[in-house]
């Protein structure tokens, strides 16, 4: 893992976006870009960083932007883990923590099967997806 990397604008949003926990289709509704524009974004954070998977960019990047030594010792990580919940966790309980859900909403989605005749090969869908926000 590389410390000392330079991303550029779209990178840096991307990577603070990711390291919050939002999806890549997210990612994508938030800025407005495709998601294989996200997908490709990552994997240049990815390889200029020198990781591999989306939990190694959240230590990335707070241990960058944060200014934690990835080196802690055991003892120091837990107290330093425990400081930031004891921190982060009353808001979250409380529901006032809404600023740390990126682009989350709830949806409900129901398969609702269809009735009717058969106009012709193609207009026939036996399942209809109705989706609620």
């Amino acid at each position: 893992m590389r410390l000392k990397v330079e991303l550029s604008r779209r990178e840096t949003e991307v990577a603070h976006l990711l390291a919050w926990g939002a999806s890549k289709k997210e990612v994508a509704d938030i800025l407005f870009i495709s998601t294989r524009t996200v997908e490709n974004t990552a994997r240049n954070i990815y390889a200029k960083v020198g990781i591999q998977k989306a939990t190694e960019l959240c230590v990335w990047w707070f241990c960058t932007k944060h200014n934690v030594p990835v080196s802690l010792d055991p003892l120091k990580r837990t107290f330093v883990a425990v400081a930031l919940l004891l921190i982060i966790l009353p808001k979250e309980l409380t529901g006032n923590g809404d600023f740390f859900r990126v682009g989350r909403r709830a949806q409900i989605t129901r398969i609702a099967k269809t009735t009717g005749r058969r106009k012709g090969e193609n207009d026939y869908n036996p399942f209809e997806v109705c989706s609620y926000d």
